[in-house]
C-alpha cells in the first residue's frame, strides 16, 4: 500500500506569479516511492507551472521541496535530471534524422579513450536498454521510423536507464489509439516494479483509474486536495476539477435525430483509395448528421479527412459533394463548396502562434471582409467578439496572441475559424486532444449545436466514449476500408471496441 512507501517527492505552499498573475497559490505534492500519481485540473490550473518549477524551468517565489531526502532548489533541467527526474512530454523532443540509439545517448554519448563515440557500444547499451521493457526493434534506424506510442515508449526506457527515481507523464497518451495505450500503460507499471514513481497528467480520466493509486487536485492555481482513486468516483472527480456539479458532463448522451433515416446524403465516398492508407473506402454523410470514424491509430481516419478536404490526391474511385462528383486539386476547391477542415496537430497545422486571436479567426474568410485588398478592421473586430462570445472563449481580448491561449481555447479558435466560413461540411480530426474537461464539454456540445443548424461533422477520435457520446452513427475503419457500421443506441463504447476487434480478426 501507498502509506507504508517513503515519501520521495514533498512540495509544499509552492508559489508563484507572473508579471502580477498568481500562478500558483499554496500548491502541495507529495508523491511515495513506486507510487503513480494523477496530477489534474483544467487547462490553467497551474500542472505545468509546478512541474516545471520541480524540473528546474521556472523558479518558485515561495514554497519548500524535499527529494529523496534532501531539500533541492533546481535552477536547470539538467540539474533536476542529475537528481533522478525524468520528465517525458507529450511533444517528444527528438531529432528525427538520428537514430533510436543517438537519440536515446543525445547528451549523454558513450566515448572511446579517444574521445569518439563508440557506435558498437552506444547500439550495443541501447538495445540492451529496450529489451529490458520488451522492445525489440533495430536501434540503427532513424527514431521518426516508429509510432508516436513507440517513440513515447522508447523515451521512458532511457529515461529509466538514467537511474531515474521519479518519472513525469506529461499526456502522454494524447496521440495514442488504445491498443498503443494499453501497452504504455505495461511500461508504467514495470517502472512500478522498478519502485520507481509516476507523475502521470492525461485528460483521459479512464487512465487515472486505471493506473493511479492516488490523485492530487489543482484549480486556478490553488491546491484542492489529495485523494485515494479508489474512494473517488469520476463524478466527485470531475465536479472537484471544474470546481461545480459535473452530472450534467458525465450523463450526458446525444439525442438521436431519426429524421437522418429519411436524409440527403451531402457527401459520398465510393471505393476511394489515394495510391497509399485508403483502399476502397465508401461511406455516406448526411445532412445535419455526426458521423464518427473509429478504427486503430493508422487505419486510415485522418487520410479521410485530407482527402475530403483536398489535402492529398485521390487515384481511384468517386467523391460525391451535393450530388455532384468532384476532384479537388487543393484545400481552396474544398473551402469553396463550404467544407472546413480543424486538423489533428493543431500546433502544427493550424495555429498561426505569432498572430492574435483575432487574425487566426478570421483567416478563411479574409477575401470577404476585404477591400480593395485591404481588411475591413470594423467587420473583423464585430466578427472574432461574436465567435469569442459565442464560443465562450477566455480571453482578455481579441488583440492577444493565440500562443497564450490554453489548447481548449486554441481549439475553439480553429472551430471559430471554420464556422466563419459558413460550412456545410465540417471535419473534426481529433477535436478534444490535450483539452481539459470542462473545455472537452463545451466542445462536445457545440458540436451537436452545429448538426442542429443543420451542419454535417465528421467525426474522428481515438477517445471511444466520445463517439459513442457524440455521433449519429460509426463506421469502423481498418486499412482504408470502411468495414463495419452502428448507429444510434448502437454506439456503446463496447460495441466500438468489439467491432474494431473482429475487424482486426478478420
Amino acid at each position: 500500500m501507498s502509506e507504508e512507501k517513503s515519501i520521495l517527492l514533498e512540495m509544499r505552499g509552492i508559489c508563484k506569479s507572473f508579471i502580477g498573475v498568481n500562478a500558483l497559490k499554496g500548491v502541495d505534492l507529495v508523491v511515495r516511492e513506486g507510487e503513480v500519481h494523477a496530477l489534474e485540473g483544467e487547462n490553467g490550473a497551474g500542472k505545468s507551472v509546478l512541474i516545471k518549477i520541480l524540473t528546474g524551468l521556472h523558479q518558485r517565489d515561495a514554497g519548500t521541496i524535499r527529494f529523496a531526502g534532501h531539500e533541492v532548489s533546481f535552477t536547470s533541467p539538467a540539474q533536476a535530471q542529475a537528481a533522478g527526474i525524468q520528465p517525458i512530454y507529450q511533444e517528444l523532443n527528438t531529432a528525427p534524422c538520428l537514430s533510436i540509439a543517438e537519440n536515446m545517448f543525445l547528451g549523454n554519448e558513450i566515448k572511446k579513450k579517444s574521445g569518439f563515440i563508440d557506435w558498437k557500444e552506444t547500439n550495443r547499451r541501447a538495445k540492451e536498454i529496450l529489451k529490458d521493457f520488451n522492445i525489440d526493434v533495430d536501434v540503427t534506424r532513424p527514431i521518426s521510423t516508429l509510432s508516436a506510442a513507440m517513440q513515447q515508449m522508447v523515451a521512458i526506457a532511457t529515461a529509466v536507464s538514467q537511474d531515474a527515481k521519479l518519472v513525469i507523464m506529461d499526456e502522454a497518451t494524447s496521440s495514442l489509439d488504445d491498443k498503443e495505450v494499453s501497452s504504455l500503460m505495461d511500461i508504467v507499471r514495470q517502472l512500478q516494479a522498478k519502485n520507481i514513481a509516476v507523475i502521470f497528467i492525461t485528460h483521459r480520466l479512464n487512465e487515472i483509474y486505471e493506473i493511479c493509486e492516488k490523485v492530487t487536485i489543482l484549480k486556478d492555481g490553488e491546491y484542492m486536495g489529495c485523494y485515494d482513486v479508489a474512494e473517488l468516483d469520476k463524478l466527485s472527480l470531475i465536479s472537484k476539477m471544474i470546481g461545480r456539479d459535473a452530472s450534467s458532463i458525465v450523463n450526458f448522451r446525444k439525442e438521436f435525430n431519426e429524421d437522418l433515416k429519411n436524409s440527403t446524403a451531402i457527401c459520398e465516398f465510393k471505393k476511394v483509395s489515394d495510391g497509399d492508407k485508403l483502399k476502397g473506402v465508401s461511406f455516406e454523410l448526411n445532412k445535419g448528421e455526426v458521423l464518427g470514424l473509429a478504427g486503430l491509430l493508422g487505419a486510415g481516419r485522418t487520410e479521410i479527412a485530407n482527402a475530403l478536404f483536398g489535402c492529398s490526391k485521390i487515384e481511384s474511385g468517386e467523391v460525391i459533394v451535393k450530388g455532384t462528383e468532384v476532384k479537388y486539386r487543393s484545400v481552396n476547391d474544398a473551402l469553396r463548396d463550404k467544407i472546413i477542415l480543424c486538423p489533428e496537430e493543431r500546433k502544427r497545422d493550424a495555429v498561426f502562434p505569432d498572430m492574435s486571436i483575432k487574425d487566426n479567426i478570421t483567416m478563411s474568410i479574409l477575401k470577404e471582409i476585404s477591400k480593395c485588398g485591404f481588411i475591413d478592421r470594423k467587420r473583423q473586430e464585430e466578427i472574432v467578439e461574436e465567435y469569442i462570445g459565442k464560443l465562450k472563449i477566455k480571453t482578455p481580448s481579441g488583440k492577444q496572441l493565440i500562443k497564450f491561449l490554453s489548447g481548449g481555447n486554441q481549439q475553439k479558435c480553429i472551430i471559430a475559424r471554420g464556422l466563419c466560413a459558413n460550412p456545410d461540411i465540417i471535419i473534426l480530426d481529433e477535436p478534444t486532444r490535450g483539452i481539459d474537461v470542462g473545455a472537452k464539454m463545451e466542445i462536445e456540445m457545440l458540436i451537436q449545436q452545429l448538426a442542429k443548424e443543420n451542419i454535417s461533422v465528421i467525426m474522428i477520435s481515438s477517445i471511444l466514449e466520445e463517439l459513442a457520446r457524440d455521433c449519429d452513427r460509426v463506421i469502423i475503419i481498418r486499412e482504408g476500408e470502411e468495414v463495419g457500421e452502428l448507429l444510434s443506441e448502437e454506439i456503446t463504447e463496447d460495441n466500438i471496441i468489439q467491432r474494431i476487434s473482429e475487424a482486426h480478426a478478420m
